[in-house]
């Protein structure tokens, strides 16, 4: 469903010009490690599907789309507006999520910029544990559903189901202070399910049950990948784990929306129609605005003591 033929329900939704009007917490250094690794498996003939688990709005989901080929699959499974399976992942959705995620707001957002939707599996990702996803079928695979350990820990063993040996696994929020359940299921999956770091970002972790050495002396040999961007190389228990920092000083540029040119003039459009009344609105509310800071110091200068508010109104007129 395009913006064009939305229904009433999502057309409150704002349709996106460009890639950054997509909300989201996915930052300009995961989309670069992102499109790096989705770059490399391409030029290296890497074929295979691509998969994300949680997809909020759709902004990581566009970027991964947009390296989907020919004879490719991408499927993406989230609860949307839907239901959660237990208190703990309801509480969790009604927090974090429940008043802005929906899956019409995905759709409109991600039509935006590509043709067709992904396979679209609206449910919790623990339906993905039936085999529906073929073993080994996957080259990319993006878990951002749940911060919950048991659930995390589930999306891993999913994710490893469907990866190819050389498959990289990206972890979203492995080391924040608000969820230990992804650091917890993270490092239990390195030190006991054979995951081996590629590298770190601050927000996410990304890895592979195949040999990660190939990928991280490919990045090391492009610095980063990008100007702004640079590779710190650490060891834990005997294996080395990049970590990427910096930010990127020109991301390459985005495909513009579908919508963009539209938007673009109705956007200069209202801004040469209000501009006179922009102008004298602006100038009320920031005399309404000073308006009490006025009348505060009045009062305060009344509360004082005599002999200092003498003082403080002959310095006014004074001045």
């Amino acid at each position: 469903m395009t913006g064009s033929t939305a229904t009433s329900e999502t057309s409150r939704i704002v349709e996106p010009a460009v890639l950054g009007d997509v909300p989201g917490w996915f930052w300009d250094l995961d989309r670069h490690a992102f499109e790096w690794l989705l770059d490399r498996q391409e030029r290296a003939g890497v074929t295979g599907d691509l998969m994300e688990l949680g997809a909020y709005l759709g902004r990581s989901a566009i970027v991964m789309g947009r390296h989907l080929r020919e004879g490719e699959k991408f499927t993406v499974c989230d609860l949307f507006d839907s239901d959660a399976p237990d208190e703990e992942n309801s509480a969790e959705m009604t927090m974090s999520y429940r008043k802005t995620l929906t899956r019409e707001a995905f759709e409109v957002n991600y039509l935006a910029f590509h043709d067709r939707l992904p396979e679209l599996i609206q449910a919790p990702t623990s339906v993905l544990a039936d085999g529906r996803i073929p073993a080994g079928s996957c080259r990319f695979v993006h878990v951002d559903a749940s911060h919950l350990y048991e659930h995390v820990a589930g999306d891993i063993q999913v994710a490893r189901a469907a990866l190819a040996e050389d498959g990289v696994l990206v972890l979203d929020d492995y080391r924040a202070a608000h969820t230990p359940g992804v650091a917890a299921a993270t490092w239990e999956a390195v030190f006991n399910l054979g995951l081996r770091p590629i590298l770190l970002t601050e927000c996410k972790f990304y890895g592979t049950w195949g040999d990660p050495t190939a990928a991280q002396e490919a990045l090391l040999a492009a610095s980063g990948g990008a100007s702004g961007v640079w590779v710190v190389t650490d060891t834990i228990a005997g294996r080395r784990v990049l970590r990427l920092d910096g930010q990127p000083d020109r991301s390459p540029e985005f495909p513009v929306s579908r919508h963009h040119d539209r938007l673009t003039r109705e956007a200069a459009s209202r801004k040469g129609s209000e501009a006179t009344g922009d102008l004298a609105d602006r100038r009320a509310k920031a005399a309404a605005a000073r308006r009490p800071v006025a009348v505060a110091k009045r009062m305060a200068v009344d509360l004082l003591p005599p002999v200092v508010t003498a003082a403080v109104r002959r310095a006014r007129r004074a001045k």
